[in-house]
């Protein structure tokens, strides 16, 4: 479904992000992408979705090259790719159903969504992508009047609106506590297991890795040193990948 081939970053201030980054993703796969910060775990998931542009390798989406594809290339290619935020990126004073609504832009024309004029069909998606996420009583409601936990699950809800193959989720429970990373973590679960939706995220603590994750990388100043089933980052393995000062930290 997806595959890397010697994926380059360097930023124009000379940071090297990433280094020839190499790996594959099959469809249904829940991936995590683990490492320190600073590691290249966003750009990684950016370049996969040109938010980021790659300074060098491939990226091939369903065998179609991203890293060549012209603008109306790459928008129909994000129709088919959500994105999950560490921070939400929600529009904080509108309504949560405006919020989700956004996430069908790609689908409709520049003057239908400038004037956010969406279908009846794409109204009723939205509210079941509240539901599917447990918040369609909030619907109505500000975006800034949620809890973190709950304005997460509007950024889910929004992706859903794509109708995606594939969840890009950078570090979605990082500014969450270790009860609000568990119910996020659980609802992309349910749509990977539920919907065969492919899931590729980044997180930091190695127990939820090994709690919802059915493959993993690694990285470490860029470049890829693991990868492999989470039950295989054994503690000499997770000295490699985070230091030899490093101790595991448990999100429960």
């Amino acid at each position: 479904m997806l595959k890397v081939e010697n994926l380059t970053k360097t930023y124009p201030n000379g940071t090297q992000a990433l280094r020839n980054v190499s790996f594959e993703v099959k469809e249904g796969e829940f991936l995590a992408v683990i490492g320190l910060s600073g590691s290249g775990k966003s750009t990684l998931l950016r370049c996969i979705n040109r938010l980021v542009e790659p300074t060098s390798g491939k990226v091939y989406w369903k065998g179609q090259d991203t890293t060549s594809a012209s603008n109306a290339e790459i928008r129909r290619i994000r129709r088919q790719i959500g994105m999950v935020f560490q921070q939400f990126n929600l529009v904080k004073r509108s309504s949560v159903f405006t919020n989700v609504m956004s996430g069908r832009l790609g689908y409709v024309n520049t003057l239908s969504s400038s004037l956010h004029i969406f279908s009846a069909e794409d109204r009723q998606r939205a509210l079941a992508s509240l539901e599917q996420v447990g918040l369609a009583n909030k619907a109505h409601v500000r975006a800034d009047s949620l809890s973190g936990g709950q304005q997460q699950r509007v950024g889910i809800a929004r992706a859903l609106m794509q109708s995606p193959n594939l969840i890009l989720a950078d570090e979605p429970v990082a500014s969450l506590d270790p009860v609000l990373a568990h119910s996020i973590l659980k609802y992309l679960e349910q749509l990977n297991k539920e919907r065969g939706i492919t899931v590729i995220c980044s997180l930091h603590f190695l127990d939820l890795v090994h709690r919802y994750a059915t493959t993993a990388i690694a990285l470490k100043d860029g470049e890829l040193v693991f990868q492999g089933l989470p039950k295989q980052i054994d503690d000499e393995q997770f000295k490699a990948i985070y230091g030899q000062e490093a101790e595991r930290v448990s999100t429960v």
